[in-house]
């Protein structure tokens, strides 16, 4: 009897550690894929020299399936287009902002926050960004439905960034919809989600992003008056 008990608790053991790989390895193919993307700088129009005397804006983002990514590049190329040179790289690319004269940093949310990773770098450039202007931008599913109530929840994911670091003021905080792709997220995420009833789809309003774009650019240094 006890040797058929141990055979039963070591056949629990392997199934019990074949589920929780399962349910892990696809969250790190998924973080993989995402770091493999590329970084982006564009380059505002004129000539050399003009660009030399006009904004070098960072826009630093975290993201987990790369629809943040995507919001970020819609950003830079408004604000490109107004003649400023604008990076697009993932925050954990990022070491120095001393070449940037203005830093937008955004982020997707999950479980209602910032990704740990843009906290980070917030946390590790606040005296920078202190002396600089500085927007944030969060990408949420909240933001499906653009209405007055979902902004004030969606402005609410940063609030914990607001209290940590009250020396960086934003200039202003873009809060636009994301993407869900179930096929990208891990088995544990795509369960909550779906159990919230979220729905599969890309809900990015990409006018919403650029009007964003264009309206806060003056303030940080990519006016379209040059």
């Amino acid at each position: 009897m006890s040797g058929t008990t141990e055979i039963g608790r070591r056949r629990f053991l392997i199934l019990a550690g074949g589920a929780i790989s399962s349910l892990t390895l696809p969250y790190r193919k998924v973080i993989a894929s995402e770091t493999r993307q590329a970084a982006e700088t564009f380059h505002g129009s004129g000539s050399e020299k003009d660009r030399k005397m006009k904004s070098r804006i960072l826009i630093a983002y975290g993201t987990r399936c790369a629809s943040t990514g995507g919001v970020a590049e819609a950003i830079a190329r408004v604000w490109s287009v107004a003649g400023a040179a604008v990076d697009v790289r993932l925050v954990k690319d990022v070491n120095d902002l001393s070449p940037y004269q203005s830093v937008i940093v955004g982020s997707a949310i999950r479980m209602g926050k910032w990704l740990p990773e843009a906290v980070e770098f917030v946390k590790t450039h606040q005296d920078r960004l202190s002396r600089v202007p500085v927007a944030y931008f969060a990408v949420c599913l909240a933001m499906k439905d653009d209405t007055a109530e979902n902004r004030h929840k969606a402005s609410g994911y940063l609030d914990p960034v607001r209290k940590q670091f009250p020396q960086v003021k934003p200039v202003d905080v873009g809060l636009f919809a994301g993407a869900v792709d179930y096929k990208k997220l891990s088995l544990a995420y795509s369960f909550i989600l779906k159990v919230k009833g979220a729905p599969e789809g890309d809900f990015r309003n990409w006018e919403a992003i650029r009007t964003w774009a264009d309206a806060v650019s003056p303030v940080l240094g990519s006016s379209r008056s040059g």
